[in-house]
């Protein structure tokens, strides 16, 4: 399939259409300009460009359908968002409202690879038992309460005590515990 380029605004089409799709099998014009608050003539003209493009099924005053590249293009713009957004929740601690605001607008200005950095960071943070749930939380306590270098030296300390009892994570052997809670 060959790549087809989509402005931000035209993603953002996509994007909604595909969410309203989700929600009710398909898309009528009215409901794409409700979710985006836009004019109905913006509408009209977006989904002539998609249509255009191969990535919708639309004829004026009909619904709106995904084509199968629609879905997936539209299926990669989504998992872009929701990556950025968990990122910007989960590990900075972004109220949701303002990061899904920050999302929309970065997944559109990042490449896919480093989107795809964001989605393996926040994944390996989640899995991984030595950093994990804990890690995120030590770091929302420290961005947030700022403590003092007593407290940065006493976690220092106490990973490095958890690193040495677990042989610096070397040997093969993977470590299983936190350095503190």
């Amino acid at each position: 399939m060959e790549a087809v380029s989509l402005s931000a605004s035209l993603e953002d089409y996509l994007e909604a259409i595909y969410q309203i799709v989700e929600a009710q099998r398909v898309a009528r014009p009215r409901d794409i300009t409700r979710r985006l608050r836009v004019g109905s003539s913006s509408v009209t003209g977006a989904l002539h460009a998609l249509a255009e493009r191969g990535m919708i099924d639309y004829a004026p005053h009909d619904l709106v359908t995904l084509t199968p590249q629609g879905e997936q293009v539209a299926k990669d713009i989504v998992r872009r968002h929701e990556s950025l957004r968990e990122f910007l929740v989960k590990v900075l601690g972004v109220e949701p409202g303002i990061a899904d605001e920050s999302a929309c607008k970065m997944e559109h200005a990042l490449s896919r690879s480093v989107s795809d950095r964001f989605t393996e960071f926040v994944r390996f943070v989640e899995r991984c038992p030595w950093w994990g749930d804990g890690w995120i939380e030590r770091f929302r306590r420290c961005t947030l309460d700022m403590p003092s270098a007593v407290q940065c030296t006493a976690c220092i300390e106490s990973c490095l005590r958890g690193m040495q009892a677990h042989g610096n994570g070397k040997g093969g052997s993977e470590i299983s515990t936190r350095p503190h809670e």
